[in-house]
């Protein structure tokens, strides 16, 4: 892309969330003026209040806002921008919308259209870097996108095989086919699942690696020549094909393999003509042979790993080559210093499998400190939506050494508060203890060796978090100087369950009846509330307000909701039942019905594919828990649903 004749002055930021932000903040060191978008569900999202103005671009889904080239460029227009920035996702990596922005006058803050069609499409980037010698896995990667044809490569190749979408990443349009016998369905949900996030449902496929280390190259290309490699990103650690965390350096690199995968990936990038901000992407073998995975024409979510290792900024550095300039930095003068680890902290609830989860953040309270960053998305009183993307921010470190960035980050997860909304810091916390992880045994199967079914399945609220619940409720509605008997108290925890208390005052503060037993008081200490409780002493900071509690005790967040009291008389009965569920599927988050095949009135066996649904841009199956007649369809295609909604009813064959 040519430079714009004169420096970039006004900046459209064309994304949302954290990396809106983040470019928004250089763009103003810089001097520059940053412009956003938003969505109609984003009217009041965070990363605009770092714009100094922004335009609405369409509804909430993002087929119909942020991945409107029309609507997009049309925003930068009409704010005068004249260049555009397109972050990660959404249009980052679309060649038209990079021509678009060109042809409308304005500068891309990425490579050219054409650097941009050769390595986003995954089949051209495979054939161009084996060109250059760069080694790859075998494979698929020709025109012919038939299912005839895919199915017979499929079988040339054999299991376990892997089908990958050509236009994109992040685990979308991607599956491992371990049979042959379920090739054709996962082919279809491939493809389906592509076009919906990329637009495009070419595929690939080329043969799985069991257990690999996927490790990236940063690269940096200048419009005069210069293309250098920043190190490398070990990004084993994902689940469902997603990156859950990341390192640099790998724990497992010699300086001479860095090295040769550094020139492999210099070469991959110059083989498309490359400028600006790029990332190749590689697998490792156990035997130090690396493979070519593919190339991310863009900024990556992870680029603050490289930033911290190696004391340079990616963004400037991205503006600076927009902008005509050189490269300042040299190939010999670049090297890590310390060690950076990046987690990604999601909405989505780790006792439910990972499903992404949507609500209020009532308590956002993240760490800070030396060697500690936070790039967040969201801030207290946000809604997460169903509609995008459920990262709410990145959490990175810094140490001296790798044991001084794990125990950091260690110390950062435990400080970090959220509540309202289901995440994965539970999940964090116990990977950065986890024994492997301190090893550096990182490989992609690191995960599926790891976890357990129903390790962070909730349990009863500890004794403690419901004492310091109750300790702050008491705090706001009767403070201990009052004498007072006979306080109901009943908390609904976001699992249903709720805990009925009655309290009583005596001497020592309160003796409570019912789901909390025993003698509790409490003191204020500066915004931390000292509790005491069967025998102990503990910090809780948090607040009561008339919907509920928000609290956090030794480094676990908790949210509940008042539920109706229970009688004085018996502070020990039930809450109201809940619909007996058994026969009746319901929507495990809220999302949009992509697809019903179930019919009513007829019979499906055990893992019959009933209902799709789409939520937070992932495809979630919803199949027959056993052998059972449809009794009745409740929803159809393209509807939003609610969490909890009934799907579909089945009686159970001998029912």
């Amino acid at each position: 892309m040519s430079a714009p004749s004169t420096p970039i002055r006004r900046l459209l930021i064309a994304n949302r969330g954290e990396i809106a932000v983040r470019v928004a903040r250089v763009a103003r060191e810089r001097g520059i003026v940053p412009l956003g978008i938003y969505s109609e569900a984003d009217a009041a999202a965070y990363h605009l209040r770092f714009m100094d103005d922004a335009l609405c671009v369409g509804p909430a889904p993002a087929t119909a806002s942020y991945l409107d080239i029309d609507a997009v460029v049309a925003a930068g227009r009409t704010l005068r921008a004249d260049a555009i920035h397109p972050g990660y996702g959404f249009l980052s990596e679309r060649a038209g919308f990079a021509q678009a922005v060109a042809d409308a006058g304005m500068c891309f803050v990425g490579p050219t259209p054409d650097a941009m069609r050769a390595m986003g499409s995954k089949i051209e980037a495979k054939r161009r870097v084996r060109e250059r010698g760069v080694p790859v896995l075998p494979g698929y990667d020709g025109d012919d996108q038939s299912p005839a044809r895919l199915h017979r490569e499929a079988e040339a190749i054999g299991t376990p095989l892997l089908i990958k979408a050509s236009a994109g990443g992040g685990g979308r349009g991607m599956r491992v086919v371990d049979d042959l016998a379920t090739f054709d369905q996962a082919l279809e949900s491939a493809k389906r699942e592509a076009l919906a996030a990329f637009g495009d449902d070419a595929v690939l496929l080329e043969r799985y690696l069991r257990n690999p280390r996927h490790v990236e190259i940063q690269i940096i290309a200048d419009t005069h020549g210069n293309t250098l490699f920043l190190g490398e990103r070990e990004c084993s650690i994902q689940r469902r094909h997603q990156k859950v965390l990341e390192e640099s350096p790998s724990p497992v690199l010699t300086p001479e393999l860095r090295e040769r995968m550094g020139r492999s990936a210099v070469a991959a990038a110059q083989a498309a003509g490359y400028t600006n901000a790029g990332t190749v992407e590689f697998m490792l073998d156990e035997d130090g042979r690396f493979y070519f995975l593919e190339m991310n024409a863009r900024l990556q979510v992870e680029h603050p790993v490289t930033e911290l290792a190696y004391g340079v900024d990616l963004v400037q550095l991205q503006i600076d080559v927009a902008n005509g300039e050189p490269l300042a930095l040299s190939q010999e003068t670049i090297a890590p210093r310390g060690h950076a680890i990046e987690v990604r902290l999601y909405a989505e609830d780790p006792a439910s499998g990972f499903l992404p989860a949507s609500g209020t953040l009532v308590r956002w309270c993240m760490p800070e400190g030396p060697g500690i960053r936070v790039d967040a998305g969201v801030t207290q009183g946000d809604e997460v939506s169903i509609y995008y993307d459920p990262m709410l921010a990145k959490l990175i470190v810094w140490g001296s050494d790798r044991p001084a960035a794990i125990a950091r980050l260690t110390a950062a997860l435990d400080a970090t508060e959220v509540a309202g909304v289901k995440t994965n810091v539970p999940f964090l916390r116990w990977l950065a203890r986890d024994a492997w992880f301190h090893e550096g045994r990182t490989t992609t199967s690191f995960l599926s060796e790891r976890l357990h079914p129903g390790q962070f399945t909730a349990g009863a609220l500890p004794q403690r978090a419901l004492a310091a619940a109750a300790a702050l409720v008491l705090a706001e509605r009767a403070p201990f100087r009052i004498a007072q008997m006979g306080i109901p108290v009943a908390l609904r925890h976001d699992d249903g369950h709720i805990y009925r208390m009655l309290f009583d005052r005596n001497a020592a503060g309160w003796l409570a009846q019912g789901d909390l037993e025993g003698e509790l008081a409490a003191t204020q200490h500066g915004d931390a509330l000292e509790v005491q409780f069967a025998g102990e002493r503990f910090a809780v900071t948090g607040e009561a307000d008339a919907e509920g509690v928000t609290f956090a005790v030794e480094g676990q967040t908790f949210a509940l909701t008042f539920a109706p009291s229970p009688s004085v008389a018996d502070p020990h009965q039930g809450g109201a039942g809940s619909e007996d569920g058994a026969q009746t599927l319901r929507a495990p988050m809220p999302g949009k019905i992509l697809k019903v095949t179930a019919k009513t009135g007829e019979r499906v066996e055990e893992r019959t594919l009933l209902v799709v649904l789409e939520a937070m841009k992932m495809e979630h199956r919803i199949e027959a828990p056993g052998a059972a007649n449809i009794a009745a369809v409740k929803v159809r295609e393209g509807e939003l649903v609610a969490a909890g909604a009934p799907l579909v009813e089945l009686e159970p064959l001998g029912s």
